[in-house]
């Protein structure tokens, strides 16, 4: 593992990584329950908010497990400096733009509406507010999903990966991984299928939000290898920087499409869901510092192959919804028997070869 800030520190308790997120925790119920209040004006009022808040914040960790595995894959070979800001700038985006200001964006773009009428929608007509959010589901469960199938395969179709947790899949897909763009042709595959599941103009909406998330990753990659390179050359600097803080970042948002969206379904007040979500955010935040700091990635070998199949599922789920409707808690108790599943055969293994080399 590449020398980074955290590769020097010493184990702590596991209590003292999540001491930011318990304070937003207690910052959030507060919030939660003032909004409560001020919304029913009744005890039970503000109990049932509290609870809205609390669910909505299980639910995003549970969504969000693989993502903190994910994140610290890549976090691990970044630069320190790109370290620290993706953990205190990352975190600013991930609650307030992806929480509140993402939501609002959809709304200003169906709706036609600036900024300030989506916010004001948004506190005095939720009905409304969230009967466009729901409208808004289809192109971007196809622009999640496509890019998230894109992170999940880019994994597995990989010519230089000799650990395998399936063996009899990931071996295949890591021989044929040296051929040109086999990953994008598996996901133009499942695009193509999906959408011919659809008909008229959902049809089209799908593919063409389909495709423009495809763009999109291609372009991160992209545009993260040249600053990346341009950072080599201009300061010596090693790879991971500004374009790996970008590419989290993307990663991030597409992570939160489906929470975000699937929010809704438990409220329609745009701000409960963002206390909620906000609050999981941090606890990924949490889980992400202590997986790197602990170097947990090179101790459980299969760990991120479960969060990368985890990933592939997700994605695949979000394909589906453009057809029915999957509950959230199914999508993250699916993951979460993945990552599970992964961690014990890493386990097992490791206690069948306790000299073994880990790679």
């Amino acid at each position: 593992m590449t020398q980074d800030t955290f590769s020097t520190a010493q184990k702590r308790p596991v209590l003292s990584y999540l001491k930011w997120a318990i304070i937003v925790t207690f910052l959030g119920l507060v919030l939660g329950a003032v909004l409560g209040w001020q919304t029913t004006g009744t005890l039970g009022g503000m109990l049932s908010i509290l609870f809205i808040v609390t669910v909505l914040a299980v639910l995003e960790i549970s969504l969000s497990f693989d993502n903190a595995i994910v994140n610290a894959n890549k976090l691990k070979d970044m630069q320190p400096v790109w370290q620290r800001r993706f953990l205190t700038w990352g975190i600013l985006i991930a609650v307030f733009g992806m929480r509140i200001v993402f939501p609002l964006l959809i709304v200003v773009v169906a709706a036609g509406i600036g900024p300030w009428q989506a916010l004001v929608l948004a506190a005095s007509q939720p009905d409304e507010y969230a009967r466009i959010m729901h409208d808004a589901h289809l192109p971007i469960a196809a622009f999640g999903g496509t890019f998230l199938m894109m992170v999940g395969l880019s994994f597995f179709f990989d010519h230089e990966k000799d650990v395998h947790w399936v063996g009899w899949i990931e071996q295949h897909m890591a021989k044929y991984a040296t051929i040109r763009g086999v990953e994008v042709a598996v996901v133009l595959l499942f695009v193509l299928g999906f959408s011919h599941l659809l008909e008229g103009v959902e049809r089209t909406t799908f593919f063409s939000a389909a495709i423009w998330g495809l763009m999109t990753f291609l372009l991160v990659e992209v545009l993260g290898g040249l600053l990346d390179s341009s950072q080599e050359v201009l300061q010596g600097a090693a790879k991971g920087g500004l374009g790996a803080f970008l590419y989290l970042e993307v990663l991030d948002a597409s992570f939160s499409f489906d929470g975000v969206i699937g929010a809704f379904a438990l409220s329609q007040n745009l701000f409960v869901i963002a206390i909620g979500l906000g609050i999981g955010a941090m606890y990924v935040r949490s889980m992400t510092i202590m997986l790197v700091e602990n170097s947990t990635l090179s101790e459980y070998r299969y760990l991120e192959h479960g969060a990368f199949y985890a990933i592939i599922a997700l994605s695949v789920v979000m394909f589906a919804q453009a057809l029915i409707h999957i509950p959230e808690v199914i999508t993250g108790l699916g993951g979460a028997t993945l990552i599970g599943i992964s961690l014990w055969s890493s386990i097992r293994f490791n206690r069948n070869n306790p000299q073994a080399a880990i790679h």
